[in-house]
């Protein structure tokens, strides 16, 4: 009964994460057969300036991505966890973005930030304010990037917030009233402690979509200005398909499932003594 789920995932997900890690070991420009050189791959890197400033690019997007959306998606649940009038209605348009395609998204964003044309800047000079070239100026680029994905996955990120606030018993509110708690006490000890489940489920998905980001970056900068923008995984891309490196390409991509998985760890190891699954 298992056999066809597991053939897809030996297939589909096994077979390439193997052929990715052996393949960090070789330098194959897709066209001459492929040169076995053990770790100079790896040893490369320490010394390549524009990988070390994609990881760098890397982090402090997820660093500027999560918190803002974790905050934003939480509020947003608490909001329209509360009894208010056509609360469906919002629940449904703040997932809008989320279903929409990132690439078709990109060139509305690209458009609107673009510094001679751009909706945004017209809107600035309306109040006299003469708007940044949001793309092509390196202090404001990876800030705009952020600020699109948090706009199009905080919507999506809130439906599990929601769905971990509805889970909780409402008899814990009621005996917190009974007893005179205030609503940020009521928060404090009973809300944000009973939503750690979902906020372990919330942090681990955002995070690995986030060191994976590429479709906006692709679209909107093409990782520019000076590199400014190109995380690591836009940087494999790079790597593996322009300069036709697919050895050096799938090294990065290593290196990126190496940075995932110790995060990824800290997470469940910070989470685990935390987390209230029960509540019998």
């Amino acid at each position: 009964m298992l056999a066809p789920s597991l053939a897809g995932f030996a297939l589909f997900l096994l077979t390439p994460i193997v052929v990715v890690v052996a393949l960090s070991f070789f330098d194959w420009n897709f066209l001459s057969d492929p040169e076995f050189v053990g770790l100079d791959n790896y040893r490369e890197l320490a010394g390549d300036e524009r990988a070390l400033q994609s990881i760098g690019n890397t982090f402090y997007y997820v660093l500027l991505n999560i918190p803002a959306q974790t905050v934003l998606a939480l509020l947003l649940a608490l909001a329209l966890n509360a009894k208010i009038k056509a609360r469906n209605t919002f629940r449904v348009l703040y997932v809008l973005p989320w279903m929409a395609m990132p690439v078709a998204l990109g060139v509305i964003w690209r458009w609107l930030f673009d510094p001679v044309n751009g909706g945004l800047n017209k809107f600035l000079a309306l109040f006299g304010i003469d708007g940044p070239s949001w793309l092509t100026d390196s202090a404001w680029a990876m800030p705009v990037i952020a600020s699109v994905n948090v706009w199009q996955y905080t919507g999506y990120t809130m439906l599990f917030f929601l769905a971990g606030l509805q889970s909780i018993p409402t008899e814990l509110y009621e005996a917190a009233d009974v007893d005179g708690a205030a609503p940020a006490y009521r928060f404090f000890k009973i809300t944000l402690p009973l939503l750690r489940p979902a906020m372990l489920f919330v942090l681990i998905t955002s995070v690995i979509g986030s060191f994976q980001v590429f479709d906006t970056i692709h679209v909107m900068t093409a990782g520019g200005p000076d590199g400014a923008t190109s995380t690591l995984n836009y940087q494999i891309f790079l790597e593996s398909f322009t300069q036709r490196s697919a050895g050096y390409g799938s090294m990065l991509a290593v290196v990126l499932f190496a940075i995932i998985a110790a995060i990824t760890l800290a997470q469940v190891v910070f989470f685990r003594k935390r987390t209230v699954y029960d509540f019998s």
